[in-house]
């Protein structure tokens, strides 16, 4: 298989003029813009970075990470991307568990660097300055020619850390490319797409939507942080033709008061990850985009795709069946191995086989991660889900997130879904809270958009087909539902009292 390097030059090489890259004003077609790729990797050399060192980053999405990512690529290096919203502690922890080299930032993460005690040993880019990204990029060097092979390391990804330290993820080019064509196969791209370029690039689903829109010879239009009014315009201005994000963005676009469909009448495909897409949101995005394409897509850092439903619309809640590399069990929770297998309709963890392509080999340093997540060939998730008798899965949450209620197991997922379809709910969230007599209780944080009752709600949930163990025992209405920088719910900031109640103010008129 083909190193990433070698795979953007056969890009430039088939669509020297087709536009590759835009950010507002800026349009680079793939020629020029591997002329500004050529010279960073000149300039990273000139640094003293040789082929395998570490590069660590904290940028938001703008034209100058996107470049750094492929010049990386290129050189041979391990691209270390971080939230750029990281603190000095954060940073530092990145920077020593990946040996890192050298740390490039924009001004978002100034304060950060400036906080860490481990930057000043390191050779520090930022984004703009004497010697800084920009000058690099602005530079004159020699076509860069790869320096990778397809078994070298490309990236390595942090997880999200709750309980513990964040795990570092490496990947190797040839996983990168499996899963960047996977990408383009299974979202149906086509030769020339543009792809709106938001999701972070220190997470998997914004460096898929960048490697795989090279693959196509379509464009990455950068959106360096995600507002409404500022994805609207870059959608009109840049004619994008899918969006690859999560629920809450798209919540957020189709919510907004500047949005109308005519605005989105380019993009004729839609897909989404990181999270269950609720009942109502599925509903008002089929009617609002009236897309070619509709994919519900669930994986993770480790192995990018477990399932691919293309269809969203079709069987709500469903992730479809086992994407074009892989092989999907679901096993019962607790399970040592993946020998034994749940019959459908039955709840388990799922796990999904690491032959597949597009698959990890293991944490970065972290023996006691591996023993717990991957046994006898097999990816243990963490999720809860089933199988239907169609063979068609769906995945019901994390196993920490299941409420155990009276004995009974409620999955936080589907009420989430019955009570997104009230009108009166903008947002909602399920948690369990401690009970005394039913061990937890299953509560239901919601963010109004007009006026509604617990009663209304609780009746709501009585004319549904939910059973009545599932329905909430407790409504808390709050301002906001807390989430993390890429959109995923943190229940575990409710569960913890960490939210913002409805007042007099904020209450919906």
């Amino acid at each position: 298989m083909l190193d990433l390097g070698t795979s953007f030059i056969a890009s430039v090489e088939r669509d020297p003029g087709a536009m590759a890259i835009a950010e507002g004003d800026l349009m680079l077609t793939y020629a020029e813009w591997f002329a500004r790729i050529s010279a960073l990797v000149d300039g990273l050399g000139q640094i003293g970075l040789r082929k395998g060192d570490t590069l660590v980053t904290a940028m938001q999405n703008r034209w100058e990470n996107a470049s750094l990512h492929w010049a990386c690529q290129l050189a041979g290096l391990v691209i270390t991307p971080v939230n750029w919203r990281v603190t000095a502690d954060e940073l530092d922890h990145a920077l020593s568990d990946s040996a890192a080299k050298a740390l490039v930032h924009d001004d978002a993460a100034a304060e950060a660097v400036r906080g860490s005690a481990l930057a000043a040993g390191l050779t520090v880019l930022p984004l703009h300055g004497n010697g800084g990204l920009s000058d690099m990029l602005a530079g004159k060097a020699p076509d860069a020619a790869p320096h990778a092979s397809a078994e070298d390391l490309s990236v390595m990804l942090y997880t999200s850390g709750t309980t513990s330290k964040p795990k570092g993820v490496p990947r190797r080019h040839r996983a990168e490319r499996a899963a960047a064509i996977a990408h383009v196969a299974q979202n149906m791209y086509g030769q020339g797409e543009r792809t709106l370029g938001v999701m972070p690039l220190y997470h998997t689903m914004g460096v898929r939507s960048l490697l795989s829109a090279s693959v196509i010879g379509g464009a990455f239009v950068c959106l360096p942080r995600f507002d409404v009014p500022g994805a609207l315009h870059a959608i009109e201005q840049h004619a994008v033709t899918n969006l690859y994000l999560v629920p809450t963005l798209y919540h957020d676009i189709v919510h907004h008061t500047d949005f109308t469909p005519d605005r989105v009448a380019s993009v004729r495909k839609l897909g989404f990850a990181g999270a269950s897409m609720t009942d109502g949101l599925l509903r008002k995005l089929a009617e609002t985009f009236q897309p070619e394409l509709f994919v519900n897509h669930y994986g993770s850092s480790e192995i990018y795709t477990f399932s691919i439903c293309q269809d969203a619309t079709a069987k709500p809640g469903s992730a479809g069946r086992a994407a074009i590399n892989q092989r999907l069990r679901v096993v019962p929770l607790g399970a040592e191995d993946a020998s034994q297998t749940c019959a459908p309709g039955e709840e388990g963890e799922i796990v999904a086989s690491m032959q597949g392509d597009e698959a990890f080999e293991g944490y970065w340093n972290r023996p006691e991660a591996d023993s717990k997540a991957i046994r006898g060939g097999w990816y243990f998730t963490g999720d809860c889900g089933h199988f239907d008798e169609d063979g068609d899965l769906f995945v019901t949450g994390r196993a920490d997130d299941m409420i155990i209620t009276g004995g009974e197991n409620v999955s936080p997922v589907e009420v989430e879904s019955c009570l997104s379809l009230h009108p009166a709910v903008a947002e909602v969230a399920v948690v369990g809270l401690p009970d005394e007599r039913w061990g937890k209780v299953v509560t239901a944080f919601i963010k109004r958009k007009d006026t509604v009752s617990e009663d209304d709600l609780d009746a709501h949930c009585r004319r549904s087909d939910l059973s009545n163990f599932r329905r909430p025992r407790r409504y808390v209405f709050v301002r906001d539902i807390p989430k993390s920088p890429v959109g995923k719910l943190l229940r575990r900031l409710l569960v913890a009292g960490e939210y913002e109640p409805e007042t007099p103010e904020n209450t919906p008129a």
